[in-house]
């Protein structure tokens, strides 16, 4: 019978210059357990003693977590090679009878993670869910790594990859990533209309 108890992840950030790990399924009145620390090369010492010590707090196995979760960049060349080698060992050393190809390992956007924080943040301050999000990290050499989401109310959609952008193309990145569409009669005021959604998706 197939359990009904919140899942359990495992869930790393190491993309930026700040070490991230998060424990706990997010589900409301859920606990969380986490840590915030210096990321990059420093992650590479630091990241499986934080895990350990996160799983101790909780009081869970490794075998107990039901996936684990890591930013897949676009970030740091150190940081991301550091989160993809510690969640390639830890989903195989899970092995087991039970899963003999270890736990599952769920790759998510580092760019879309920051516009979904910035939505969440946004609706908790009571403000109305902003339609089109532009998420934006440096990138160093002068660079910004840029990518450009839309809120489909099921959840963000890409609008364009992630790319490399100099601060200086910003303005025409943000017109080319939403071309002008004749305005729609039938949006809800304060709403997106489904069918100009569904349009910008396809």
């Amino acid at each position: 019978m197939p359990s009904t108890r919140p899942l359990r992840l495992l869930a790393i950030e190491t993309s930026t210059d700040t070490l991230s790990v998060a424990l706990g399924s997010g589900a409301a009145g859920e606990p969380i357990w986490q840590h915030t620390g210096p990321g990059a090369a420093q992650a590479s010492l630091t990241l499986l003693p934080v895990i350990g010590a996160l799983l101790a707090e909780a009081g869970w196995q490794l075998a107990d977590l039901d996936a684990l979760v890591f930013a897949r960049g676009p970030g740091s060349f150190t940081g991301l090679r550091t989160a993809c080698a510690v969640v390639q060992g830890l989903a195989y050393g899970a092995r087991s009878e039970a899963r003999p190809d270890g736990l599952p390992v769920l790759p998510i956007d580092t760019l879309a993670a920051l516009a979904e924080e910035a939505r969440v943040l946004q609706v908790a301050a009571g403000e109305p869910a902003p339609a089109r999000m532009a998420a934006l990290l440096d990138a160093r050499m002068g660079e910004l790594y840029v990518g450009a989401y839309l809120d489909s109310g099921a959840g963000l959609v890409e609008q364009q990859p992630a790319r490399l952008c100099a601060p200086d193309e910003l303005a025409g990145w943000w017109r080319s990533a939403w071309p002008k569409r004749r305005r729609c009669d039938s949006r809800p005021a304060g709403r997106q209309c489904v069918r100009c959604v569904r349009r910008a998706i396809q």
